[in-house]
């Protein structure tokens, strides 16, 4: 017979806050950061933004970099790592892979703030190399990989024509990567009226890459749906 689960007692209020604080340090530093600039954002703003003095964020990020590498595992590195754990689980057809992923990835990071860190980057890294150094290793070069694993997949399935994966990998990404740059510049200043739809753009972008990929005489694949 099994034994009657214990009920756990819940968590005084002091310690779920502390537990929760790493996330509020984060999401503080990602908003500053992101409104502010990386060099402009004192630790100070951080930690008032955060409910907790500057002593306590340093206890936590010893450093105003060590808080950013923080922001970008948290809000990117994480999220290439569960697209990743989605490709090595999928059994359909490729065609049916790579805009679910792509879909996917604008749904948890481009509709979110961590979109915000794309424009961050490219305004801030030229002047803080070690810090670009780290971008590409946890984020640019593992997303790269994995949109490549997937098209290298359909080529070896025939699903794909034989084309330079590398740089279809960057034709790929580059709309997606632009409108998380125009979310975070002219598009706060543009009407909504104006303002491009995301995901009729991406829906679009998807045809034209997968008839562009498709082996040669082969009959036209239906256009992939949207992600609901």
């Amino acid at each position: 017979m099994p034994r009657p689960a214990v009920p756990t007692e819940p968590q005084p209020p002091r310690q779920r806050r502390k537990q929760a604080r790493p996330r509020e340090l984060l999401d503080a530093a990602l908003e500053l950061f992101v409104a502010k600039g990386f060099a402009a954002t004192r630790a100070e703003e951080v930690a008032a933004r955060a409910g907790v003095s500057k002593g306590t964020l340093y206890l936590y990020y010893p450093s105003k970099e060590e808080l950013l590498k923080a922001v970008i595992r948290e809000n990117l590195s994480r999220e290439i790592a569960s697209g990743q754990d989605l490709v090595r689980g999928f059994e359909g057809p490729t065609r049916e892979l790579l805009p679910r992923l792509i879909h996917e990835w604008w749904r948890r990071i481009g509709e979110t703030p961590a979109s915000g860190i794309c424009k961050l980057m490219v305004a801030e890294v030229r002047n803080f190399p070690d810090l670009a150094q780290f971008y590409q290793e946890e984020v640019v070069e593992p997303a790269r990989r994995m949109i490549a694993g997937v098209l290298e997949r359909g080529i070896a399935r025939g699903e794909f024509r034989p084309v330079p994966v590398r740089e279809t990998v960057q034709t790929l990404m580059a709309p997606v990567l632009f409108m998380m740059l125009h979310k975070h510049s002219l598009g706060a200043c543009l009407c909504a009226q104006d303002a491009p739809e995301p995901r009729r753009l991406i829906e679009v972008q998807l045809d034209l890459m997968l008839r562009g990929l498709e082996p040669r005489g082969r009959t036209a694949t239906r256009r992939p749906k949207a992600a609901k």
